[in-house]
């Protein structure tokens, strides 16, 4: 394969996460938390950047582009998912508590306000509602984007060095 249908099917590998997402959230009644959007926003963001990296014929400097990029997003989502991992696993007495609505927050703080407050999480991002083989959906999204981050730098610098599959 090349290492453009590699990052289309990463892209499609967004969007199915995604479509689970929506599934939890319409077919099984799960309400996303704050921490759960901002998870939402980069897994749509590093599909975004898959399927920019899929359609552009990138030479070996465009590759490595790619591969920073993609890793980097993925980055950014895993620490969100971490976090909130980490706030899943405090003990009860240690949860913060619950705070206000992520659109209350977005209407009357600043941005960098409100993204500070999603962030740090409340007690609702603590909650457990859900487990696949015995991990929390959150889990899921930080190996989902830990994989996919190491996935798209090693295709693209791969693909630069011209040892691609």
């Amino acid at each position: 394969m090349t290492r453009r249908q590699l990052c289309l099917a990463a892209a499609l590998a967004c969007a199915a996460m995604m479509g689970f997402a929506l599934v939890a959230q319409h077919g099984l009644k799960l309400e996303p938390c704050p921490l759960c959007v901002m998870q939402r926003i980069a897994v749509i963001s590093l599909g975004i950047m898959f399927l920019l990296a899929a359609i552009h014929d990138a030479g070996p400097v465009g590759a490595r582009f790619w591969g920073i990029v993609t890793a980097s997003v993925a980055a950014a989502g895993a620490v969100v998912s971490g976090r909130h991992v980490w706030l899943q696993s405090l003990p009860p007495d240690q949860v913060p508590e619950c705070g206000p609505g992520l659109d209350y927050i977005m209407e009357v703080f600043p941005l960098t306000e409100a993204l500070s407050m999603v962030f740090a999480g409340s007690g609702e991002c603590a909650e457990v509602v859900w487990r696949f083989l015995g991990f929390s959906m959150p889990t899921w999204v930080l190996i989902c984007l830990v994989s996919l981050g190491v996935f798209g730098l090693v295709i693209n610098w791969r693909a630069a060095k011209g040892s691609l599959v």
